[in-house]
């Protein structure tokens, strides 16, 4: 009862784009005796890679996701369009007090999202996670991220750990391929966003700043020296290390700090709250430039695919959003007695996925196809009706789009040739599309054998390559 669905199979020429050029990259690597060489470069490069999450270098598949013309354009529009209902969300939400009651957040919370920003963009960085059906490319919504939304680095030393493969090189022979360029756009797109900022400097000095244990270091060490290559001096901050004088937030070394990009995300912030202080007086005070705001919590947080339904957010939509909001948005709501029946989700665990509203990294996300009838029973009455101490959300199960791959290549490097495995495996996928204040940017190309996909369930990074 716990095994993943069949894979799908293709029905039209343009919908099956990808899987053609995924079966043409096997046939290459096969014809080259599964480019052993190849991979255990690639598993070598990517050993010794700052593509490090938790203090371990993420898990990854020498096999890229290959997507087409076609999936570019609903994966653009899909994102696109999703930002700008998502801003409208953050400007209501901020103008309207009575609107504020399709949310329920912490007083404190609110009051930091109401905070002004003082610059332009109103949701500057954000990762919308997609379930994309490949087949008749429709599209479904795993989760909304805004600031703290990482995985650019995973996918640039993924992508460069395969780049030099035999199988790689003969396959962009044969095609016009492209990568993600998710770093350099981002420097420019930050300092285009900071020059609209009421309060500039010429030559502002900029910190990344999150609480560190929990951050990927490494990949703000990368961003910080594309900065200082921008001319803008660049530092990695922990919150709890920062101070406000009354005119300026100062680092670890007491010097001025003139814009942030905040990668905290915002339940940090609430769980350290005494420690968050110095931040949020220098916000207060409008003494700093925060980019993004703590708006983007409402991005952030679950309720906001609850709160998309509500006739108040529905009334300041579009025809065409709220249409796009139907297509897209799984059904979600508060797992208690008031909100839905307790008991029809009890019996029925293959249509549910339950989550906390505030959470990340999958943490306490359990999907009832991968659990057992009792294990599911005994999850709901865990976490229905605030018996966790924090709010959880319903929602209904998508199943992901399953596409060929190879797992890691773990060991390969002591293996004889004749013992490594190249038969592609059905894995499940979730897409990640990055936006960079509003405009579609790349992909975050996650896989995993199990319902659902993340580093805790075996999950995998993939390349992500634009073909033709």
């Amino acid at each position: 009862e716990n095994s993943c669905p069949a894979p799908a199979t293709s029905s039209t020429p343009a919908a099956c784009a990808n899987a053609a050029y995924t079966r043409e990259y096997f046939d290459i690597m096969n014809a080259l005796g599964g480019d052993v060489a190849g991979r255990r470069a690639a598993r070598a490069y990517m050993r010794s890679s700052t593509a490090i999450c938790h203090h371990e270098v993420v898990e990854s598949t020498f096999v890229p996701r290959l997507f087409g013309q076609r999936t570019y354009d609903v994966m653009k529009r899909t994102a696109e369009m999703a930002h700008r209902i998502l801003v409208k969300v953050i400007e209501h939400y901020q103008a309207d007090p009575d609107y504020r009651r399709a949310f329920s957040l912490d007083p404190r919370l609110e009051e930091l999202i109401c905070l002004p920003r003082g610059y332009n963009s109103v949701l500057p960085f954000a990762r919308v996670d997609t379930f994309l059906n490949e087949d008749n490319l429709r599209c479904k919504f795993c989760e909304f991220n805004a600031d703290g939304s990482s995985g650019m680095n995973e996918n640039r030393e993924i992508t460069a750990s395969i780049a030099q493969s035999e199988t790689f090189k003969e396959f962009a022979s044969r095609h016009r391929v492209e990568t993600c360029e998710l770093f350099e756009s981002w420097v420019s797109t930050f300092l285009g966003i900071y020059s609209t900022y009421k309060h500039k400097v010429a030559r502002p000095r900029v910190a990344i700043v999150d609480f560190l244990e929990n951050a990927v270091v490494d990949e703000f060490h990368v961003f910080a020296k594309l900065f200082e290559t921008r001319g803008a001096e660049c530092v990695v901050a922990d919150v709890r290390e920062l101070t406000f004088d009354g005119e300026a937030l100062r680092d670890a070394d007491g010097k001025r700090i003139d814009a942030i990009w905040r990668r905290c995300v915002t339940n940090d912030v609430m769980d350290r709250w005494e420690e968050s202080q110095q931040l949020v007086a220098a916000v207060r005070a409008e003494k700093v430039a925060l980019i993004g705001s703590f708006a983007g919590h409402i991005v952030h947080d679950k309720q906001i695919f609850k709160a998309l339904f509500d006739p108040a957010t529905q009334a300041f939509l579009t025809a065409d959003e709220v249409s796009f909001v139907e297509e897209t948005v799984p059904l979600t709501a508060f797992l208690d007695d008031d909100q839905v029946n307790i008991p029809q989700i009890r019996a029925n665990k293959e249509e549910w996925i339950i989550k906390p509203t505030d959470h990340y990294g999958a943490d306490n996300v359990y999907a009832g196809c991968f659990v057992s009838q009792k294990e599911w029973e005994d999850l709901v009455d865990r976490f229905a009706n605030g018996r966790a101490g924090y709010p959880f959300v319903v929602q209904r199960y998508i199943r992901p789009y399953q596409t060929a791959t190879l797992p890691p290549d773990a060991g390969i490097e002591n293996m004889a040739d004749s013992d490594v495995r190249n038969e592609p495996q059905a894995y499940n996928n979730l897409n990640g599309l990055y936006l960079y204040d509003g405009e579609f940017t790349g992909v975050f190309s996650r896989l995993g054998p199990l319902p659902t996909i993340s580093k805790d369930m075996q999950g995998i990074t993939a390349a992500t390559i634009w073909v033709d």
